[in-house]
């Protein structure tokens, strides 16, 4: 299994960027994709999930209402719409896929629970 994340770069804030994630590999009808991030020196955190069969989506509070997390089936690919991107957005972003349904959406936030890993994209946002 692969995941190749891609579309970081540098922004100026209140900028935009789209990240994606292109699984490889497998099937993925039944998994959960979520994205992390992780800035220098801080601990990775968790920003968005989506499950592959029923669209459901979580978010985390810092980046609610302005990052949106999509898939295209048919491209094995997910997506990471930045909208009104901040400095303190700026950080390394992770592709993660986690086998299994997630009944409960919070979970998607634990990042123990993923099996795959994609590489990271920069993501650099000035202000």
């Amino acid at each position: 299994v692969q995941l190749q994340a891609s579309g970081g770069g540098l922004v100026q804030a209140g900028g935009s960027l789209r990240l994606s994630c292109a699984a490889s590999g497998r099937t993925f009808s039944s998994y959960v994709m979520g994205w992390f991030r992780q800035a220098p020196g801080k601990e990775r955190e968790f920003v968005a999930g989506i499950s592959w069969s029923d669209h459901s989506t979580y978010y985390a509070d810092s980046v609610k209402g302005r990052f949106a997390i999509s898939r295209d089936n048919a491209k094995n690919t997910v997506y990471l719409q930045m909208n009104s991107l901040k400095p303190e957005d700026t950080a390394v972003y992770y592709c993660a896929a986690r086998s299994g349904a997630v009944s409960f959406l919070p979970l998607m936030a634990l990042s123990g629970r993923y099996d795959y890993w994609g590489q990271g994209t920069l993501v650099t946002v000035s202000s």
